[in-house]
């Protein structure tokens, strides 16, 4: 098999218009980087147009090279507008409150994004909220950009919605302080936790409570609408098996989840899913294995990540036992088919 079937994920082309502005800003002319991955003004004016993450990751670490600005995502966040995270950045700007514009940015991201490892989270308490970027690491020149563009762009568009300064408690990150790391202090004015647990910020009651001045209650609520019916149109096609591959790539990671775990997930009886995944003639095990198979082929192909760092994600128990299992999938080892594929780009 030459072809895996899984894509690590791909988000809306609006996410490279901030890219774009922020190299304007530091002096940079991005067109021609911009041509050379065939992002030209027809591609970016195409609606639905998406980009696979691992190009945008390449894209980025492009800009980094050509600009000499290691801390670019986070000029990307200053330079973000909610429009450019398309029908559901426009239903957040309707939003009436800081807080119903994060939730709605974090229940219609698969409207702008999908990632195979996860999705963004917001969690509530009594005392305000963190808004939570789902984990992508080990963390490397090719993707920390992406962490600093994320919480940077959710500051920034937030503080445009409610026309004014939005206060941020606290912006936890979970690799280790990069050389730029006096540029978020500058950029979030708030305490800057590295080596974390999670990539997320804080906001507090009284920050979520802030109002829109732009809101208007009729137009919100038919965008909401239209999200709503996007979203479902997105989710209701998939098969059971689509469902749990779509389930097993966050669980994977350093263990490997049974069935009950995965049924669990889908408020189903362990027994239950057994049947029906019966009745559409697979069983779990041939779902996991062709998972980490697939998964397996495209972190060789599409990323720049060691094999025991792949052999992690896909939950080996060392990289030996990940090399073993990909000769049998496929008949070579990881390095020759990454050099394989190298050879056809």
């Amino acid at each position: 098999m030459k072809g895996s079937r899984i894509r690590l994920g791909d988000l809306a082309v609006g996410f490279v218009e901030s890219l774009a502005a922020a190299m304007r800003s530091l002096g940079q002319d991005p067109q021609p980087l911009f041509d050379s991955y065939g992002l030209d003004p027809a591609r970016l004016g195409e609606p639905h147009a998406r980009l696979s993450i691992p190009r945008y990751m390449r894209l980025g670490h492009a800009a980094i090279q050509q600009s000499g600005e290691a801390g670019i995502g986070l000029q990307m966040g200053r330079c973000s507008r909610l429009s450019q995270l398309g029908l559901a950045g426009v239903t957040a700007a309707q939003a009436p409150t800081v807080r119903e514009a994060a939730r709605a940015l974090i229940r219609f991201e698969p409207l702008y994004a999908a990632n195979y490892r996860g999705q963004s989270s917001l969690h509530e308490d009594a005392q305000g909220a963190w808004l939570r970027f789902y984990s992508i690491s080990p963390y490397n020149d090719y993707n920390r950009f992406v962490i600093d563009s994320v919480l940077a762009s959710w500051a920034q568009q937030l503080s445009k919605l409610a026309q004014q300064p939005l206060p941020v408690e606290k912006v936890q990150i979970e690799f280790p302080a990069p050389a730029y790391a006096a540029q978020y202090g500058e950029l979030f004015a708030c305490p800057v936790e590295f080596a974390s647990e999670h990539n997320q910020l804080r906001l507090n009651q009284s920050s979520l409570n802030m109002r829109n001045p732009e809101h208007c209650p009729s137009t919100w609520k038919q965008l909401l609408e239209i999200c709503e019916r996007e979203l479902e149109q997105l989710t209701r096609t998939r098969s059971l098996r689509e469902r749990i591959t779509q389930l097993l790539g966050p669980l994977l990671h350093g263990r490997e989840p049974d069935l009950a775990e995965v049924a669990a997930r889908l408020q189903l009886p362990a027994w239950t899913l057994r049947r029906k995944l019966a009745e559409e003639g697979t069983q779990f095990r041939a779902i996991l294995n062709d998972t980490r198979r697939d998964l397996a082929m495209a972190y060789i192909r599409d990323t720049e990540l060691a094999f025991g760092e792949i052999a992690y994600l896909l939950g080996f128990a060392s990289a030996e036992a990940f090399q073993r299992a990909f000769k049998r999938w496929n008949q070579q080892t990881p390095g020759e088919y990454r050099r394989e594929q190298r050879r056809a780009e």
